[in-house]
């Protein structure tokens, strides 16, 4: 939206539309240039820039609140922002990303910066620019700047003022103003060489003298209403006229014409606007850059910029890396050889695309060799210490260089060897053949390769399961070099005892029992015979086997290797069976109810000499035919067990379902004549627990005349009960329950009524 409002009507509208309350302390620079178009027309291009990775950041205003004032040096003071010759409101016409520098080899820290681009011609908002001997001030005031700043005072309650003056004398030629040609970097690498062409071009091929100049300031950190907009406030609506404050440097360590220090110091060239030097201090740096356009010697117009030098520790791209042993020191790496005089390096440098040169140089006893090879191979003279270096980009500021020590130590080799009993289980004994030009082995540590370890020089081991198994021996000697021998064993011995479990059992029949083979070592591949002694066998390593008959039973176990060496055990009168009863017994009724909840019980067991009976709730009873009142509907499980005289038992359980009953029967005619006599209609039977009781009656033209919801409920021949008497007749009746357990069912019937 575009709007002019001058003098009067801008104080008023003021006063209702009241700004936005946000502290926008992200402003990090900017400035205004123009374009002049004839006949007191001109464009104004406003450029913003802010920090976007700051906390409670504002966004950039929209619309930007723009204040033009007519006057003259000393004149100007005299103005207040009321006095604004006109006052616009200009909106954003774009936002973009300002680019991160393009370091060779330097990744600088991820910074993001945003500017803002407002153009704004001055015929379309109805003005024109009248050249009436006096200056024009075109300005935008916003506050505050970036709270991390580190050269001037108090930046995040400080402001910033971007404006323009068109003199008489730019106006009297139709000038216009230089424009920068590019922003500055947004991340400066401390310690790098800065150089940035910071120039300006000039539509009129004026000359331009270029110096760092101060900062203004403009408005202040007041948020409440109706200050915010004041010029102490932080959105001045319009900006406030001239003349301008500065911005307080942090004396004297910096100043505006050296805002950022530096060895050598941070400079621009007067002639060029050449920005350059050696910034060495971290932080965040204002500084002002002002462009003055001269023609024939005389002044035509001052363009200023200030923005915000990011100064930060950039990490290097380019690093001399060695695949190593040990780091031994900032860019030192150790390399350890047992045995092996030539080694082949593994050059893990980076960034490969910035390094242009690299080189090994090493000296062996006096004599430097070196390769211009990526990763080399060297052979060296024998055992010993040597040192060496890789060289990158020797000389600039992508170089580096790895120091690298090679320590070359005398060959050590594992061996062992090994004996056992292959056809009977017993200990494997292990012999170390290890050798070593060092001065003597000192650590041994073997896997047994069944998750078992040992650090024995000569150790003995008792396998638990047989296999080809992978046996490894370490070996390491006094110069920390080590060797790994690895040998398999095939082993398949039977075991030297056959164990099993249980030792012996005695039970009732029928018994289901496992036989836990607990012997080793034996797995699937070993062939198993057992012989339950009842005819039952099984080949099983762990069989479960189910005895049927009474007795005492012996158990043989024969187990044969895959390698044929065989071992059996016989297990005498392990198994002791014993006769067991059998329980049953019959319910009577079938089908219990609430109506007829009694039920006895008949023992039909075999080989019992007492009973017991639980009848699923909280009774239960010795006798042998029972009988029970259930004091409750439900379903219930009845067990039944039975005593062998032996002490076996045997359990049965059956379920049965008390019934609730609902009992309801209709009659067919009554006589409503006041005897005492069958003067009322209604249902009679057992209703206990029924839901949901509707009973309906009609005439026969369809009509009701009685209607109850209670199953007590009767009908005394009057409509509806207290209407007038209905005519004798026949009369549907239809009534609907829903059962205890929430079976709907309906009744349907006659009545006949006579009086």
């Amino acid at each position: 939206m575009k709007r002019l409002l001058p003098g009067l009507l801008f104080l008023l509208v003021s006063l209702f539309f009241l700004p936005s309350k946000s502290f926008a302390r992200h402003i990090i620079g900017g400035d205004i240039t123009y374009e002049c178009l004839g006949g007191g027309d001109y464009i104004f291009t406003l450029k913003m820039y802010r920090d976007c990775n700051c906390d409670n950041c504002a966004d950039f205003d929209s619309p930007a609140r723009i204040g033009i004032y007519e006057c003259n040096g000393r004149d100007c003071s005299s103005l207040g922002r009321f006095d604004a010759k006109y006052r616009l409101d200009v909106g954003i016409e774009s936002i973009k990303s300002v680019a991160a520098p393009d370091y060779p080899c330097l990744i600088p820290p991820d910074v993001c910066v945003q500017e803002a681009l407002y153009v704004f011609k001055l015929s379309d908002y109805g003005v024109r620019l009248e050249n009436n001997g006096v200056s024009y001030h075109v300005s935008y005031q916003r506050c505050c700047r970036n709270q991390t700043i580190n050269n001037i005072i108090g930046p995040d309650n400080v402001g910033a003022t971007y404006t323009i003056e068109i003199t008489t004398t730019a106006q009297d030629s139709c000038n216009n103003s230089p424009v920068f040609n590019s922003f500055p970097p947004t991340v400066i690498c401390a310690g790098a060489a800065l150089e940035f062409d910071h120039s300006a071009t000039d539509p009129d091929g004026d000359q331009l003298v270029y110096e760092f100049c101060p900062p203004l300031t403009g408005g202040g950190p007041i948020l409440s209403t109706p200050q915010y907009s004041s010029c102490e406030g932080a959105q001045p609506d319009p900006a406030c006229p001239p003349p301008y404050g500065n911005v307080s440097f942090i004396v004297p360590t910096y100043t505006a014409k050296a805002p950022m220090g530096g060895n050598p110091v941070i400079s621009i060239d007067p002639n060029t606007g050449l920005i350059t030097g050696t910034p060495d201090v971290l932080g965040q740096f204002v500084v002002g850059v002002c462009v003055s356009e001269y023609r024939n010697g005389v002044l035509l117009s001052k363009v200023f910029r200030d923005f915000q030098f990011n100064v930060a520790s950039c990490d290097p791209t380019v690093i001399a890396d060695v695949k190593e042993d040990a780091v031994v020191g900032d860019q030192e790496f150790l390399i350890n050889s047992c045995g092996d005089f030539e080694i082949s390096f593994e050059n893990e440098s980076y960034q490969r695309r910035f390094i242009d040169f690299f080189e090994w140089r090493f000296n062996f006893n006096g004599e430097i060799v070196t390769s211009n090879e990526w990763s080399p191979t060297f052979t060296f003279p024998g055992v010993g210490d040597y040192e060496g270096e890789l060289i990158l980009n020797p000389g600039t500021d992508c170089g580096d260089t790895a120091k690298i020590y090679v320590n070359l130590f005398p060959s050590i080799e594992a061996g062992f060897e090994y004996e056992y009993d292959t056809c009977f289980a017993g200990d494997v004994k292990f012999t170390d053949l290890s050798t070593t030009g060092a001065e003597r082995i000192v650590d041994w540590n073997w896997n047994f390769g069944d998750g078992n370890s040992s650090v024995q020089q000569n150790p003995l081991h008792q396998y638990r399961s047989p296999g080809e198994i992978p046996v490894s021996l370490t070996v390491t000697d006094n110069n920390e070099c080590e060797d790994t021998f690895v040998a398999p064993i095939s082993y398949f011995p039977v075991p030297a005892l056959i164990v099993i479990a249980p030792s012996s059992f005695a039970g009732c029949v029928p018994a289901d029992i496992f036989f836990d083979n607990l012997s080793f070592p034996i797995d699937s591949t070993y062939e198993i015979e057992w012989d339950f002694g009842d005819g039952g066998t099984s080949g099983e390593i762990s069989p479960t086997y189910t005895y049927q008959d009474p007795g005492d039973f012996t158990v043989d176990v024969k187990i044969t290797s895959p390698i044929g060496c065989e071992t059996d055990t016989t297990f005498n009168g392990l198994i002791s069976m014993q006769e067991s009863p059998k329980a049953d017994f019959t319910i009577f009724p079938e089908n219990p109810s609430s109506i007829l909840p009694t039920v006895d019980l008949t023992d039909q067991s075999e080989r019992a000499a007492s009973w017991f009976y639980d009848f699923g709730n909280t009774y239960n009873t010795f006798e042998r035919n029972p009988s029970y009142t259930y004091p409750d509907t439900g379903m219930y499980v009845i067990t039944q067990i039975v005593t062998h005289p032996n002490g076996c038992q045997d359990t049965l359980s059956k379920m049965i379902d008390i019934q609730p009953e609902v009992r309801y029967f209709l009659p067919n005619a009554f006589t409503p004549n006041g005897d005492s006599v069958n003067d009322e209609y209604r249902g009679v039977g057992l209703m206990d627990g029924s839901t949901d009781f509707v009973m309906n009656i009609w005439n026969r033209w369809g009509e009701l005349v009685f209607q109850a919801e209670n199953p007590d409920d009767s009908w005394n021949g009057r409509k509806f009960n207290n209407g007038q008497e209905v005519p004798n007749g026949v009369y549907v009746v239809q009534v609907s329950y829903k059962s205890p357990r929430g079976e709907k069912i309906e009744v349907r019937g006659f009545a006949t009524l006579i009086r």
